[in-house]
């Protein structure tokens, strides 16, 4: 009998990688779609305000810290509110674009893998956009936040009357957070090295500057994890095999459905 040879990781990785022109387009249609879908809740103003004095004070009542002590951290100078901003306005689609792009090439089924989980939690964020419009901290008088965008810049808004380019009043959940946590852990999955779990220093950093910008509650967030939470759950990822020549190769798990009982110890 011929022994059975394992198939090269280059050849694993070019079964499990997918045609690049298909996933440009998916990617771009992704992104016109949660550009377009913002759109749709524009005109809301008096419900997203209503929704935002609600939402402060459900943060009270559940003994939440006030955003106002993150915000104060970032107002000692005006170098570090700045910083802040630039975060805000540079590194969200930028990072996100760079992890799909380094799976893609290096970790092809975690990249199928962290695309669905992102288009699940996009998707999911758009639909609560439509039926929770929210006005951020920054745009609330019982806040008492600074617009520290406005104040000390760069800002990515403009006008909410005229600013056709972005929904203001689609603070829940906060997209920035989600999108940021799910590149730490994609990347800690997906990565063997001891350091790996330094890329939670992003999301931690994103969570501090969302806040303390005014752009967002902390339910903004918490509510964004939560339904990371559950498209990690439903969407597994992929396991990371050992071959006989020693090289860790990339598995998707299979459905449960498709998973068959095995007896362990029991005679076949």
């Amino acid at each position: 009998m011929n022994a059975r040879t394992e198939p090269s990781e280059a050849e694993q990785d070019a079964t499990a990688r997918p045609p690049l022109v298909r996933e440009l387009l998916l990617v771009v249609g992704l992104f016109l779609v949660y550009k377009f879908g913002r759109q749709l809740v524009t005109g809301h103003t008096t419900e997203a305000f209503r929704n935002a004095d609600r939402l402060w004070d459900w943060e009270r009542a559940l003994h939440l810290p006030s955003e106002g002590s993150v915000q104060s951290l970032l107002l000692h100078g005006d170098t570090l509110a700045h910083l802040a901003n630039t975060y805000y306005a540079t590194v969200h689609f930028p990072a996100t674009v760079a992890f799909l792009v380094w799976l893609y090439l290096k970790r092809p089924a975690h990249y199928v893998w962290a695309r669905r989980i992102l288009a699940s939690l996009t998707g999911a964020a758009l639909v609560l956009h439509l039926v929770f419009p929210l006005a951020p901290p920054r745009m609330l008088a019982a806040a008492g936040l600074v617009d520290t965008a406005k104040v000390y810049g760069p800002s990515v808004y403009g006008p909410p009357q005229t600013d056709t380019l972005s929904n203001q009043f689609a603070a829940m959940p906060s997209l920035h957070f989600g999108w940021a946590l799910m590149v730490a852990i994609g990347l800690i999955v997906a990565t063997r090295s001891r350091w790996r779990w330094l890329w939670l220093l992003h999301p931690l950093v994103t969570l501090t500057v969302i806040v303390g910008t005014a752009n967002h509650y902390w339910m903004d967030a918490i509510v964004a994890a939560a339904l990371l939470g559950i498209a990690l759950a439903v969407i597994h990822a992929p396991q990371r095999t050992v071959t006989t020549a020693g090289r860790a190769q990339e598995k998707l798990v299979p459905a449960a459905s498709e998973k068959k009982n095995v007896l362990v110890g029991a005679g076949r």
